[in-house]
């Protein structure tokens, strides 16, 4: 739905009356994301104050309804061994769930309206208004907000943010999860491109990773493609000015998919392309996703933010909660230190995660490249969990590389491999047996004061994440690494087996966690070898976890192996 929520019949005497029902409702206010971090990022100036006059959009993340219905439905329809598995929700049974109350939509209408408010446009869910209005409008709205430009990462990105917190009315606070375009700046990409190892007397050894190489170490035959079909179909989101291009896909398929059946081109793009150079995140999303999910349809969901005060990610969320027919399995190669992120915001965002989980969608993200992280709070180290890779109801893929980067070998750690512990969210059930066994056992476990032993621990599995070849602005590029990379990568495997699930006339994986725990992490090559970085201090000297027999926060489970992951998973 989004049609103008704010223009049904409501005149001058609404307007008035909604703006004194707040009043005689309460006349403090309230701040609903009292732990945002607003300190401005490294690599980020300020231009001054924008324009009164300036259009922005925000969006309001509205209360919901039915949120713990909505967590036992996830686990009933993501447990194998639940009578409701795979039996998945449709959008229009999610909205009718969690749609936020009448007296909610009605309060937050009346509000925006009072302040002149009237550009706005819900979802299906009726969860989220995103608004347009102009800059004094919103210095209005939200008291105690003041917006400035900013200008900043790799790319020059220009942003409109507020550096200070804004407050709304306490007759809100039962009614607004929060708004979103204040506060939050773009997150750096940790994509590297690292130095050619120099190894002697490599003739005839492969020289980077491509399709084939990951074809080979994950026993993908010339026949492990999709059917080309419109049946299945996955997709992947690019952010903040990051583009691919049709004509560096069509390179790269030419360089290094002759081998395989596989689509050129990218089957629809949700959002808007921009017209820059292509990035080199987007574009190592796209090939991979479309060599190792070969020949399946595949959707890119683009936001270039043409609206700059607009927060990709939650503008890729609002996207999923008005789509009803979506590909089974999105890959994201995003992420944020969870100490970034106020907890209401991420609260939500888990919710989110939880709607896409009951229609049986599987969410996949990277889980970051900079190890276990670490930061200091009081002096002390601890050490940095990324988010939404620490969110429980998604399937987080952290990274690894060849033990001999020449051969295709075995896998070891690659030590950028994001893992660790969440400090917001607790460890949820479907994964307490296997993470008390590693805490249990790991001979190299940091000390319990750099890590919240009770938290979701992560990733949940792994891939090659070092060392790959990508085709951008129509250069080859060699020896890209990151988790980046192994998330499409597996991402694209699952698609594969969805084909086969579909095929059988069973419904695609979904949510996968509580299955891939369940089975213990049945065909995957489990990955015993190697730490990861983090704290450069006296006391962990730079390490971080290690791996080990089992699950491990380093790399999970392990890495794919088609066939007996195919055989774990094909049924129901």
């Amino acid at each position: 739905m989004t049609a103008d929520l704010l223009r049904d019949g409501m005149g001058l005497r609404s307007c008035l009356l909604g703006l004194l029902a707040l009043i005689v409702a309460g006349t403090g206010s309230y701040t609903p994301e009292p732990d945002q971090q607003r300190t401005l990022p490294p690599g980020w100036a300020s231009l001054g104050r924008v324009d009164p006059e300036e259009e922005l959009s925000l969006t309001f993340a509205l209360r919901q309804q039915n949120l713990e219905r909505l967590s036992e439905l996830v686990q009933a329809v993501s447990d194998p061994d639940s009578p409701r598995y795979g039996k998945y929700l449709t959008l229009e049974d999610v909205a009718e769930l969690v749609r936020p109350s009448p007296l909610t939509l009605r309060t937050v209408q009346k509000w925006l309206l009072a302040a002149g408010v009237r550009n706005c446009h819900s979802v299906t869910t009726q969860d989220f208004l995103t608004c347009w209005m102009s800059v004094r409008q919103a210095e209005l709205l939200l008291s105690g907000s003041e917006f400035h430009r900013y200008v900043g990462g790799p790319a020059k990105t220009y942003v409109v943010r507020s550096p200070h917190p804004y407050r709304l009315p306490k007759a809100l606070a039962p009614h607004v999860d929060f708004v979103g375009g204040l506060h939050r700046f773009p997150p750096t990409s940790s994509l590297r491109q690292r130095p050619e190892p120099q190894v002697a007397g490599a003739i005839g050894l492969h020289l980077g990773v491509t399709p084939s190489v990951i074809r080979k170490r994950y026993n993908l035959t010339a026949q492990d493609v999709g059917s080309g079909t419109t049946n299945n179909s996955q997709a992947c989101a690019q952010f903040l000015e990051q583009y691919f291009h049709d004509s560096d896909l069509a390179q790269f398929m030419r360089l290094f998919g002759g081998n395989f059946a596989h689509q050129a081109s990218v089957a629809r793009v949700v959002g808007q392309q921009g017209r820059g150079r292509a990035g080199i995140e987007a574009s190592l999303d796209v090939e991979y996703l479309m060599s190792a999910g070969a020949n399946i349809s595949t959707w890119v969901y683009s936001n270039p933010g043409r609206h700059e005060t607009q927060e990709p990610f939650l503008q890729w969320l609002v996207l999923l909660s008005n789509e009803s027919a979506l590909p089974p399995v999105h890959t994201v190669s995003y992420g944020d230190d969870e100490d970034s992120l106020s907890s209401a915001y991420m609260q939500r965002v888990n919710t989110e995660f939880m709607k896409a989980a009951t229609r049986g969608l599987t969410l996949l993200f990277a889980s970051g490249d900079s190890g276990a992280g670490c930061w200091s709070a009081s002096g002390r180290h601890q050490f940095r969990p990324s988010f939404p890779a620490s969110s429980p109801y998604v399937t987080t893929v952290g990274g690894t590389s060849f033990q001999n980067p020449f051969q295709v070998t075995n896998e070891i750690v690659d030590y950028i491999s994001g893992g660790g512990f969440s400090n917001v969210f607790p460890r949820p059930s479907y994964q307490e047996e296997a993470v008390a066994q590693f805490l249990s056992s790991s001979p190299h476990l940091p000390p319990s004061s750099y890590f919240n032993a009770s938290g979701r621990a992560y990733p949940d599995v792994a891939a090659l994440s070092d060392g790959y070849w990508v085709v951008s602005n129509h250069v080859p590029i060699p020896w890209v690494s990151g988790t980046s990379a192994s998330t499409p990568v597996f991402g694209g495997i699952l698609s594969l087996i969805n084909e086969h699930r579909l095929l059988s006339g069973h419904p695609p994986l979904g949510f996968l966690n509580p299955r891939l725990y369940q089975q213990h992490g049945a065909g995957l090559f489990d990955v015993n070898h190697g730490c990861h970085e983090s704290c450069l201090d006296e006391e962990v000297q730079g390490q971080g976890f290690c791996s080990g027999p089992g699950w491990d926060p380093v790399t999970g489970w392990g890495t794919p192996n088609f066939p007996a992951l195919l055989k774990t998973l094909i049924n129901p």
